[in-house]
């Protein structure tokens, strides 16, 4: 009877205690965990008490615990799923179902795990151990010996089974796995709460592991989809039948191409995966500093061949040492090693390291060190990233030539080019030779203007996107044009076709990082709206100096000719509200001009050279320089659709005006000045009346756009005019007919 109960604690049944499932069939490593317990005593034994067969059925329920539990680490301990995942990557293709059905998922996690429940089942087996010797060499009570020596047991086994019962029946495995455990943590049983630690404590070990290879290496160390960070590629796998394209766009991927993806696109959280107890803002500096460490340690060969130019860092070229004897994980070979530590010093790693190894070595987990060690890490991976970024690949340099073209602060250049490209752009463009044609009236702006010091204008390139380039337009563009009324195919052949002017800056590694498309896109409208501008200025300084060469020359014949001299005066006459109307625009336009580039684009550069001085992050640098890119297209308006369209129906008729009034002398042209004429007053002091509204007084546009308003209504006009548009309907203007002659 004794040594049938101690086998039976040890998962072995016999003749007086059997298992109910044997009975049907034998057990194997694939056989579910039962739902409930199956050891009892034989039906057929009738010599033992009522009183004792209850506790004799409660202390052989230890028994079949333990033997689950046994299974349970047998088969997440069995390494055969090696050998099986090439089995189900060979059964894959043939779409046999059943062999791939039959292939068991493995789970580092689960066997952590596994490992733990090892030590509570071993110090399990001590104490029945202990219990058979004592009973052995003393004459003392069986049943009351084995309940007072496995009293303990009683409160571990059963949450244990119940946990793992839960993890076979919800396929539970990695940061799930994490997460169920520290629940279980919290209870009121200090031998249950000590236990549950313990198999943290194991899975945590993983964690930390996939860790020290993401955050110090740039490796993820995740070929089960176990891990919070995971690559893109898995993702599209799930949602892709087949894997062949995905393994084709990465062959065709350049080297910068695949850092431009790793960085951007290659790696993202994955929330299913995530503990509970693991902020998303932990999670998300976890997925930044892994993502700045493969950076570092993976610098572009040309960045590398270039990096001389620098010669104030010093270079070490360190072989890597130490963390693979402490966290176990396969290291893969890294491209320019000897580059990749000079940008993360062996110093830096090592801090890394032992932030990551007093986690690991911890007995219990501590969320506020863990946070705090995350925080140190991605702020070491931030500041080495913005010394590469700002330092090394002259960031500064970079944001000072954008401003300087896309942000029209070379003003002397695209003078000069718009001065040559000015009959040319009076044309509609031709949808085969319009980027060559701009091209010679460029590079010539290009030689007169910018002398051979200025490095970055090799980088810019212009482009006409709506001939050849298919580039996304704006969400203003599409604005502009559905307010005109107009298709693609008319925009492109009217007179300001031209509006599509594009510039191209050429982005090196590791500059990517820090202007991406959606950045650059950015730059791109604004230097079109600002293009849009300049052109428009230009044509009303050039309309008043044709005019006044033309005022000369007959001021000239009306002396040699006194007798036509009445005529020439009274047609002079005739001319000044045509003037007005021009000088009203170039108002409008000049003071539209030096708000942008002054209290806007200067005032925003100044803050942005602040924060670049006093910053030294890289997360902190890209958000004051998104915050400079939004004051940008805000305080320019270009993100209230009301305004913008305005902008840009003001800018059409002052061109209209600037056109039409160079050909004055055809009759019909009168009357579409008019029309022009009051549509540019109905348009301006709309324009006005919406500035001036409460909404954008109480925005961050508020200071500069005071200043705005102050030099547009100096003399009140704006404002008396304005109120007189809304509130009066006033008679359409009459401007006299001009003398044909």
């Amino acid at each position: 009877m004794l040594h049938e109960l101690l086998m039976a604690l040890l998962g072995y049944t016999g003749d007086l205690i059997v298992d109910r499932r044997e009975e049907n069939h034998l057990l194997s490593d694939q056989t579910p965990i039962s739902d409930e317990c199956t050891f009892t005593l034989a039906p057929d034994i009738s010599f033992i008490d009522p009183s004792d067969r209850q506790l004799i059925e409660k202390i052989i329920a230890l028994g079949f615990y333990y033997r689950e539990l046994d299974r349970f680490t047998c088969k997440s301990r069995n390494l055969s799923w090696i050998r099986s995942s090439t089995a189900y990557s060979n059964a894959k293709p043939l779409g046999n179902v059943s062999d791939v059905s039959k292939v068991e998922k493995p789970s580092v996690y689960r066997r952590a795990l596994a490992n733990g429940i090892v030590e509570v089942l071993s110090i399990y087996r001590s104490a029945v151990l202990h219990i058979e010797q004592l009973l052995l060499s003393e004459t003392k009570p069986i049943l009351a010996t084995v309940t007072q020596g496995l009293n303990k047991f009683f409160t571990i086994l059963p949450p244990l089974y119940e946990l793992i019962l839960k993890i076979e029946r919800d396929d539970i495995r990695g940061g799930q796995l994490l997460n169920l455990l520290y629940k279980r943590c919290h209870c009121g049983v200090p031998e249950l709460q000590t236990c549950m630690q313990r198999l943290l404590w194991h899975a945590h070990q993983v964690m930390y592991n996939q860790l020290a290879s993401w955050m110090v290496y740039g490796i993820l160390q995740d070929q089960h989809g176990e891990f919070f960070i995971r690559r893109q590629e898995d993702r599209e796998a799930e949602n892709s039948s087949s894997n062949s394209d995905i393994s084709d766009k990465l062959a065709r991927m350049s080297t910068n191409d695949a850092s431009l993806s790793d960085w951007h696109l290659g790696f993202h959280p994955y929330w299913d995966m995530l503990p509970e107890y693991i902020p998303m803002h932990v999670a998300e500096s976890i997925l930044f500093a892994g993502k700045a460490v493969r950076v570092l340690r993976n610098p572009s060969p040309s960045f590398q061949s270039g990096d001389a130019v620098n010669p104030q860092i010093p270079k070490s070229f360190q072989k890597i040492h130490g963390l693979a004897g402490r966290f176990h994980f396969q290291r893969e070979p890294l491209i320019n090693s000897g580059m990749g530590e000079d940008l993360l010093p062996q110093n830096e790693s090592d801090k890394i390291e032992a932030m990551l190894l007093d986690l690991k070595e911890s007995s219990e987990f501590h969320k506020r060190s863990f946070e705090c060690a995350v925080d140190s890490i991605q702020a070491i991976a931030a500041s080495r990233l913005w010394q590469l970024v700002v330092v090394r690949a002259d960031l500064n340099g970079h944001l000072k030539a954008l401003k300087d073209y896309f942000l029209l602060a070379k003003g002397d250049f695209f003078q000069c080019f718009l001065e040559e490209s000015r009959q040319l752009m009076r044309l509609p463009p031709r949808q085969s030779t319009a980027e060559a044609d701009l091209m010679v009236p460029f590079q010539l702006a290009a030689l007169k203007t910018i002398g051979e010091e200025d490095k970055y204008f090799s980088k810019v390139s212009l482009r006409m996107p709506s001939y050849g380039i298919t580039v996304r337009p704006s969400p203003l563009d599409r604005a502009n044009t559905s307010a005109d009324g107009g298709s693609g195919a008319s925009s492109e052949m009217s007179l300001d076709g031209w509006d599509g002017l594009a510039l191209e800056y050429s982005v090196d590694w590791p500059l990517h990082l820090f202007f991406t498309q959606e950045v650059l896109s950015k730059y791109l409208r604004v230097f079109q709206y600002l293009l849009r501008l300049k052109r428009t200025q230009m044509e009303l300084e050039k309309l008043w100096a044709s005019v006044m060469h033309q005022y000369h020359r007959d001021f000239a014949k009306c002396k040699k000719d006194r007798a036509k001299s009445p005529t020439a005066q009274q047609k002079s006459q005739r001319s000044r509200p045509m003037w007005r109307v021009r000088e009203h625009m170039a108002f409008l336009i000049r003071n539209l001009q030096f708000y942008i580039q002054v209290d806007v684009i200067e005032s925003q550069w100044n803050i942005l050279q602040t924060h670049i001085q006093d910053s030294h992050d890289f997360t902190e640098l890209v958000g004051f320089h998104q915050e400079y890119l939004l004051a940008l297209i805000s305080q320019t308006f270009l993100d209230i659709g009301s305004v913008s369209r305005i902008l840009d129906s003001i800018m059409k008729l002052c061109l209209q005006f600037c056109w039409n009034l160079e050909n004055q002398d055809h009759c019909s042209n009168t009357v579409e000045l008019e029309h022009i004429a009051e549509e540019f007053n109905k348009k301006s002091n709309s324009l006005y009346t919406i500035l001036r509204s409460s909404r954008l007084a109480g925005s961050q546009r508020a200071p500069f756009l005071r200043r705005f308003l102050l030099r547009l209504n100096l003399n009140s006009f704006f404002e008396a005019t304005a109120r007189g548009v809304l509130n009066v309907v006033r008679p359409r203007p009459s401007l006299p007919v001009l003398n044909q002659q």
